[in-house]
């Protein structure tokens, strides 16, 4: 499962990440932490620690490390903040949430993903809430959360996921159609949000509903 390459390669990763921007440390030592290389598909194992995103299953793409960590830092993660990530993917950015102390709910729609997920989340030890389900509807049961991540692009923000932030809360999601626009949405008030953007992005789209 893990061998000193994939340390010296995670350890690189890391290194290029602190060279390219001013990242919360605390983000790049998650990142040195979580073997990367068991969240992508095996054929596609050496280039997990490059900085691209990768194919995984259900047509979907395991973000590019500096995504995760630029989407991570926007997030500002305290320790036991509750989160609600919409997209669980792989697990990855799953990861580095639990690994920063966050309490993660996590919705996927992809069955596959989801199943995935349910796998090698446990297998590494972390305590994490996954759920099968529509993220446009987010978790209304759960809320309010603290913070909420979207890894995938909306061509909006979404009304039902904005009522679920707390006062106070924070929400960072893709915004636009064939591109995005990294966007943070800060809830201010019950009634008032600040909304700030921070540059472009590519992201598979968000879909409403489920697949099996």
């Amino acid at each position: 499962m893990e061998d000193f390459r994939h340390k010296g390669q995670r350890r690189r990763m890391t290194e290029q990440l602190r060279a390219a921007f001013g990242f919360d440390e605390r983000i790049l030592e998650a990142m040195n932490k979580i073997p990367r290389h068991l969240f992508v598909d095996k054929g596609m194992q050496h280039l997990a620690y490059s900085d691209k995103p990768l194919a995984i299953a259900a047509n979907q793409t395991i973000s590019r490390p500096f995504t995760v960590a630029m989407q991570t830092h926007l997030l500002d993660i305290k320790k036991r903040d509750k989160v609600l990530e919409i997209g669980t993917g792989c697990g990855y950015q799953t990861a580095v949430l639990a690994e920063l102390g966050a309490r993660v709910y996590s919705i996927e729609r992809q069955r596959a993903l989801y199943e995935h997920a349910q796998r090698i989340l446990p297998a590494l030890q972390y305590q994490v809430s996954l759920f099968y389900g529509d993220g446009y509807a987010g978790k209304p049961v759960l809320a309010p959360f603290h913070k909420i991540i979207v890894t995938c692009g909306s061509p909006d923000i979404p009304q039902q996921l904005k009522t679920q932030l707390a006062v106070g809360g924070r929400m960072v999601i893709p915004v636009g159609e064939d591109s995005q626009t990294m966007t943070v949405v800060d809830r201010v008030t019950e009634n008032d949000y600040q909304i700030t953007t921070h540059g472009a992005c590519n992201f598979v789209p968000m879909l409403e509903g489920t697949m099996k």
